[in-house]
C-alpha cells in the first residue's frame, strides 16, 4: 500500500514544473510531494520525467448498466475510462430501470465497487422514469449517494416542473443538470439545420431548439438561485446566453465535448452515421464560438459525452441510425491535440476543465488536484508521442469513432486510482 512515483513533472499545482518531484502514496492517499523521497518498503515507479496529472473526472457518461449491458457495462466502461485517463466518471440516469429511486442508486454504487476500477458516481433522475412529470425520490437518492440530478438526454418540457425541481434541489445543494432541446423545434431532425442538411435531403434540427431551452433554464436558475449545469453546449447562441448570465451572477456552469469544438456538420456529408450525435454537430461559426467560450472561461468543463450504442444500430440509413459516440478513450488526447497543441489554452487550463472544475461542481472533495491529503487518483501522460485513434482496440464495447485513424498526442501511460496502480 506504499508507492513512490519518482521523477514526476507535476502540472497545474504550485510546484515548480521545471523540477522533477516525487509523490509518496500510502493507503490511497497522497502523503507527500517533494524531492528525493525515500520510504522503506515502498514500491517505486520511475515515470522518467513524464507529466503527472490529477485523474480526470467525466461529467457526462452513459454507462448503460443496468438494462443494456450488451451495449456497455460497468466493467467495460471502467476499462475505457482508465485508458482515457478518467479515474472518476458519472452515470447518466437513463438506465433501465431509470435511476429514479434509492434502490437503483444503491445497485450502481454496489456494483461499481465490485466491478469497476474507477470511481463511479450516479446522477439521480429529476423525474420518475425521466418522463418530466412526477418528481423522483431526490432526497432518498441523495442519501444513497447521487452527486447531481438530471433527466439525462431527455427534455424537461414543463418550466413549472423544472422550477420546482430547482427549488427542491437547493435543499441538498445538488447541481441540476439539463439537456437543452425543445423537441417541438427539433422535431424529427437528425442533423444540424442548414445548407448541408438541405444538400443531403435530411431533416435538420435548428440551433433555436437548444438556445430557447438554455435561455429558459438560465431564467429559472436566476430566479430560484439553484445551481444549474448545462450539458453538451453546441451553439454560438448558447455560449453567448451563458456568458451574459454569468455576467449577471447566475449560478450556472456548463460543459461541451471534443466533437463540438473539432467537427462540423460537414462530418456527416457522406451520410456518416458515426458523426450522428445529439446535439448535432454544427457549423464552423459554432465551433469557433465554442473554442472562444473555452478560452474566456464561459465554458467550464470538457466532458467526454460518452454515449455508446450497438454498432449494428449505427450501420443503418442516416435517418434511422442511432445517435451516439464512443469517446471516453479519446476525449483527453483530442482536447490536448486540438486545444493545447494549437495554442488556444495551456495544459494547466485543460487540467482545470477536466479535473479541477468537475470536482468542484460535483463536490467531490479530495479529488481533482494533486495535493497532500487528497485521494491518490493520478495519471502519467506522454505529451510527446503521437498515437493513432484505433476504435477496433477500444476497451469500450462501442468500437467506433468519427476520429478513427486521426493522429493525436497525450497518451496515458499509467493510471492510479485510490493508490492502486492499474495501467
Amino acid at each position: 500500500m506504499k508507492t513512490i512515483l519518482k521523477n514526476c513533472r507535476i502540472l497545474a499545482t504550485s510546484h515548480d514544473k521545471e523540477l522533477l518531484h516525487d509523490i509518496y502514496v500510502e493507503n490511497g492517499i497522497i502523503e507527500k510531494i517533494g524531492l528525493n523521497i525515500e520510504v522503506e518498503g515502498a514500491k517505486v515507479l520511475n515515470v522518467g520525467g513524464h507529466a503527472v496529472l490529477p485523474g480526470l473526472i467525466d461529467m457526462h457518461c452513459n454507462i448503460c448498466d443496468p438494462g443494456q449491458e450488451y451495449i456497455e457495462d460497468i466493467a467495460t466502461v471502467s476499462r475505457a475510462a482508465l485508458r482515457g485517463g478518467f479515474t472518476t466518471i458519472t452515470c447518466e440516469p437513463n438506465t433501465s430501470p431509470v435511476i429514479d429511486n434509492k434502490t437503483v442508486v444503491e445497485y450502481i454504487v454496489s456494483k461499481a465497487k465490485e466491478k469497476s476500477s474507477v470511481n463511479i458516481h450516479p446522477y439521480g433522475s429529476m423525474s420518475v422514469g425521466c418522463e418530466g412529470k412526477e418528481m423522483a425520490e431526490i432526497g432518498e437518492m441523495y442519501d444513497a449517494g447521487i452527486v447531481g440530478i438530471s433527466d439525462g438526454d431527455e427534455f424537461t418540457d414543463s418550466a413549472s416542473f423544472l422550477r420546482n425541481i430547482m427549488i427542491y434541489a437547493k435543499m441538498f445543494d445538488l447541481p441540476v443538470i439539463t439537456h437543452c432541446e425543445d423537441r417541438g423545434l427539433s422535431g424529427k431532425g437528425v442533423m444540424n439545420e442548414g445548407y448541408t442538411a438541405a444538400c443531403l435531403g435530411l431533416t435538420g434540427m435548428p440551433r433555436d431548439a437548444e438556445e430557447v431551452i438554455v435561455a429558459r433554464n438560465l431564467i429559472l436558475a436566476e430566479r430560484t438561485g439553484a445551481r444549474l449545469h448545462l450539458a453538451h453546449i453546441s451553439t454560438k447562441g448558447s455560449v453567448q446566453l451563458i456568458r451574459e448570465a454569468k455576467g449577471r451572477g447566475v449560478q450556472v456552469t456548463c460543459e461541451t465535448c471534443p466533437h463540438y469544438f473539432i467537427l462540423t456538420e460537414e462530418a456527416v456529408g457522406d451520410y456518416n452515421t458515426l458523426a450522428k450525435v445529439n446535439p448535432p454537430l454544427r457549423t464552423k461559426e459554432d465551433v469557433f464560438a465554442i473554442i472562444e467560450g473555452i478560452v474566456d472561461g464561459t465554458i467550464d468543463v470538457i466532458a467526454s459525452g460518452h454515449s455508446p450504442t450497438n454498432r449494428t444500430e449505427k450501420e443503418k440509413e442516416f435517418d434511422t441510425a442511432a445517435y451516439g459516440i464512443s469517446s471516453l478513450e479519446t476525449a483527453f488526447a483530442l482536447s490536448y491535440t486540438h486545444l493545447v497543441e494549437k495554442g488556444f489554452i495551456t495544459v494547466e487550463k485543460l487540467i482545470h476543465m477536466m479535473a479541477v472544475k468537475p470536482a468542484e461542481i460535483l463536490k467531490l472533495y479530495n479529488k481533482g488536484m494533486l495535493a497532500e491529503g487528497n485521494d491518490a487518483d493520478i495519471i502519467v501522460v506522454d505529451f510527446m508521442e503521437t498515437h493513432r485513434v484505433d476504435p477496433e482496440h477500444f476497451a469500450s464495447k462501442a468500437k467506433f469513432s468519427p476520429f478513427a485513424d486521426e493522429e493525436v498526442r497525450g497518451k496515458v501511460l499509467y493510471t492510479m486510482v485510490g493508490g492502486k496502480l492499474l495501467t
